[in-house]
């Protein structure tokens, strides 16, 4: 399976990678969610060519994730910000953040690059795997997985096909 086709698979994990599995993606959706807006301080903020960080974005607005605003007539300008859909990649930037400072190669004592603060109370927060059904913590070694029919269809043809 080619990497422009990896969205047409059945797994959500592959679906979710055709349209953010990009390092260059990942970063602009970092800085989306940081309240950055515009063109040129994405281009500052990530070192992206202007090329490159137009097809980003562009590919961003095409799958939804962005919505782009015009905020001045001349010459046009345009703020980027998250729609709905983007936003609900908050927990992929979280596991990112959370994998990144525990296995990112910080020294022990490191100032943290972000604190994310839960408004409500105040306090610092981090990601926290919790069951959605009896809200226990859990980790992957407590987790087992059941694949659909289609997904495990799926897999079966591949290994046919080898």
């Amino acid at each position: 399976m080619g990497w422009s086709e990896v969205g047409n698979t059945t797994c959500p994990v592959a679906r979710a990678l055709a349209v953010v599995g990009d390092r260059w993606t990942v970063l602009l959706l970092r800085e989306l969610f940081l309240g950055v807006k515009r063109f040129e301080e994405f281009q500052l903020q990530t070192g992206m060519s202007s090329h490159l960080l137009s097809t980003r974005l562009k590919r961003l607005e095409a799958d939804e994730i962005v919505g782009r605003h015009r905020y001045n007539e001349r010459p046009p300008r345009y703020e980027y910000k998250l729609t709905n859909k983007g936003l609900d990649l908050y927990p992929l930037l979280l596991s990112l953040k959370s994998w990144g400072e525990k296995w990112g190669g910080y020294e022990h004592g490191e100032e943290a690059a972000l604190v994310i603060i839960h408004r409500k109370c105040g306090h610092a927060t981090s990601l926290k795997l919790v069951c959605s059904s009896c809200d226990e913590s859990f980790n992957p070694k407590e987790m087992s997985v059941t694949l659909g029919r289609s997904f495990a269809s799926e897999r079966q043809t591949r290994r046919s096909d080898v």
